[in-house]
């Protein structure tokens, strides 16, 4: 019993961190150019900016906390930037400025990544042994995945979901209340770990880790892969559901339906990560959505009840694909800091940089490619649904297939 509060109360910070994570990319664009009155592009180049150096502020983020800042300590900080942050960008004055949506975000976004990176590093350090580590991971994205899913649910509840503004208020309001409540509880249950000295530069860390674990690039290189495949079709859902099903009305019970499959679904991956390794469990869960989106391009119009078991079954898939490769991670982190080689926040801080160059990649490849087609959302042509169909699903498959390859190829630590 005791084992298990320890591993709920790791899992718990995970709620405010998804929950924050969700309007940032849902709500704050339409708010600015809806709301404020900014232009569409000058918003997108503004918002690409700030995650451009967030992303690179990442992994010295990762190493502070490994030299000379306390995890919590870190945790702690960032909170305080984020309601700070957040605030302002929802609360901007009538003369808000580039400058001042700039200043904002990346604040918003450090502050975000000061506590996302020591959290995830911490992984690595509560972690007893390879089954915990995975217990722990599971734990934090079980939290994540009901974060997101409040997030979702909330603007709904509320009949809000409409007005960017609006929603953004009632986030805020309830981040404010649910934050610190749980980062209180977070910090005072868990227990304060001695951190290893870090005997190494930046420099000589990584080449002694390079050194200690070359297969390990493997792993990155998959999750680089994986990531990249969940965020292509993350990027073109809403085009997906709205042109080629043509049912928007259907958006916010189809994400609910994902979301929640991947939580019920977690206990599944637990019991096989016991049974079989970590790896097996992760190019399971590869090889089941690779399968499962091959059938997104034969969907037509109000063929939702086939695309709602597709959404099912790949959801079920979301949770070892969030848990698992994270799981490993750790297991890594751990052997190399018994090796004298201290490693956690930064291998995690690059963790964080590669999932947010994901996102970013994908919309790159993805609106390029429309854009080449002719892309017209207001009034869509064959290629152009066609295009989105096999964008949506089909290249996902390949990047999984070749991250499965390289995963095939690394030898996992037990």
């Amino acid at each position: 019993m005791k084992n298990l509060l320890r591993v709920l109360t790791y899992g718990i910070l995970a709620i405010p961190i998804a929950f924050l994570g969700l309007p940032l990319y849902i709500y704050l664009p339409n708010f600015y150019v809806n709301e404020v009155g900014m232009n569409v592009a000058v918003v997108g180049a503004v918002l690409f900016i700030a995650r451009l150096l967030d992303m690179l502020a990442d992994p010295f983020i990762g190493r502070l906390s490994d030299t000379r800042i306390k995890r919590k300590n870190m945790i702690l900080i960032g909170s305080v930037l984020i309601l700070i942050g957040f605030y302002f960008l929802t609360h901007p004055t009538s003369s808000s400025s580039i400058l001042y949506l700039l200043v904002f975000s990346v604040l918003t976004y450090i502050g975000f990544s000061l506590v996302n990176i020591p959290y995830l590093a911490l992984n690595a350090q509560l972690g007893k042994d390879y089954y915990d580590n995975t217990r722990l991971s599971f734990s934090r994205e079980i939290c994540s995945i009901l974060g997101i899913l409040t997030a979702l649910l909330l603007p709904y509840l509320f009949n809000v979901s409409e007005n960017s503004k609006e929603s953004l208020d009632l986030i805020y309001t309830s981040l404010l209340v649910v934050l610190p409540v749980v980062l209180v509880f977070f910090l005072l249950n868990i227990k304060s770990i001695k951190q290893v000295e870090v005997k190494y530069s930046f420099l000589e860390t990584l080449k002694k880790f390079y050194k200690d674990f070359s297969k390990s690039k493997n792993i990155f290189i998959a999750f680089i892969l994986n990531n990249l495949a969940n965020a292509i079709p993350a990027t073109l859902f809403l085009f997906y559901v709205e042109l080629v099903l043509k049912r928007e009305d259907l958006t916010g019970i189809l994400l609910i339906v994902y979301f929640l499959s991947g939580v019920l679904s977690l206990p599944i991956w637990i019991y096989l990560s016991k049974k079989i390794s970590k790896q097996k469990v992760w190019i399971i869960s590869m090889t089941m959505a690779s399968v499962v989106f091959c059938f997104v391009p034969f969907l037509n119009e109000d063929d939702y009840i086939a695309f709602s078991i597709i959404s099912i079954l790949t959801g079920m898939s979301l949770g070892a694909d969030m848990a698992i490769p994270t799981s490993i991670q750790s297991d890594i982190a751990k052997r190399s800091e018994v090796l004298g080689n201290q490693v956690s926040g930064l291998l995690f801080g690059f963790w964080a940089m590669i999932t947010k160059f994901s996102l970013a990649f994908a919309v790159v490849i993805t609106f390029g490619i429309l854009e080449l087609v002719g892309f017209d959302s207001k009034n869509p042509d064959d290629l152009s649904l066609v295009t989105i169909s096999l964008l949506y699903s089909i290249l996902p498959v390949i990047c999984k297939i070749i991250a499965i390859i390289f995963v095939i190829n690394y030898k996992e630590l037990h």
